[in-house]
């Protein structure tokens, strides 16, 4: 296996591959996608070990869309069952994920705990949906710096855990040289992921923005807001289906085809 640096450029082209890809199938990965957000809905519902479930089963549920991405990208049909893939691959891989998402549900809640230091806990729980936040508390000057100090440390949480799912699984990587080569990977790929997410930035708030503009003209505020939750849905599912070549194009065999 080889990191392979691609320009700057491919991150745009990373939004256009999944904006493609889910044209091809949209229904098939709009349902994965509302299948993915419920499953994780019910869990983070369940009391006392709810939210530390979900987090822990992330890793392999976001790899279920990827694998999912990649059979609509090859013109094959993406079947439900292609969420759980990381639970079909074999003990040894399953047992490594599970790992993965266990670090990651520490890493994610020490992130949330150091950023009680700042408001008590009040961003924490507002993220987590423990508690009613008022307007007046998020405006707040502990809860702004709370919010940003928490955006800050998830970030370097978010780079390692970019490609290490999809390393554990289609590469058999154990959890530790896969949060090390996917941190190595983002590092060399930073300019790439950065118009990436600047990218997907700009069409959240185009969209947003035409049918803000539509909603007035219609003069419906009902309409508006089901115009923007399911526009969000379909975004969102866009996004998490553009995850598969940003992984694609930054890994390489040894004769320099694509991982996955």
């Amino acid at each position: 296996m080889k990191l392979r640096p691609v320009p700057a450029k491919t991150g745009l082209l990373w939004v256009r591959q999944g904006i493609a890809t889910f044209a091809r199938q949209p229904l098939a990965l709009s349902g994965l996608f509302l299948l993915y957000m419920l499953a994780l809905s019910l869990l983070s519902a369940l009391p006392v070990i709810g939210n530390l479930l979900a987090l822990a089963l992330l890793p392999a549920t976001t790899l279920g869309l990827m694998v999912a991405t990649r059979e609509a990208d090859s013109g094959k049909f993406p079947m439900p069952v292609l969420l759980a893939s990381a639970f079909r691959a074999g003990r040894d891989r399953l047992r490594a994920m599970l790992l993965l998402g266990l670090i990651y549900a520490l890493g994610f809640m020490a992130v949330l705990g150091i950023s009680a230091l700042f408001d008590g806990g009040q961003f924490a729980q507002l993220y987590l949906g423990t508690s009613e936040i008022t307007q007046e508390v998020v405006q707040g000057e502990a809860f702004q710096n709370a919010m940003w100090v928490g955006m800050l440390l998830y970030l370097p949480l978010a780079l390692l855990f970019w490609h290490a799912p999809a390393l554990v699984h289609w590469q058999g990587i154990s959890p530790a040289k896969s949060l090390f080569f996917s941190l190595l990977a983002c590092w060399q790929n930073k300019g790439a992921l950065a118009l990436f997410m600047l990218g997907w930035m700009a069409v959240f708030m185009v969209t947003g923005l035409l049918l803000s503009l539509l909603g007035s003209l219609l003069g419906s505020p009902d309409l508006l807001a089901s115009l923007l939750f399911a526009a969000a849905l379909t975004l969102a599912a866009m996004f998490f289906s553009s995850f598969y070549f940003t992984f694609r194009d930054s890994f390489s065999d040894d004769d320099g085809q694509p991982l996955a």
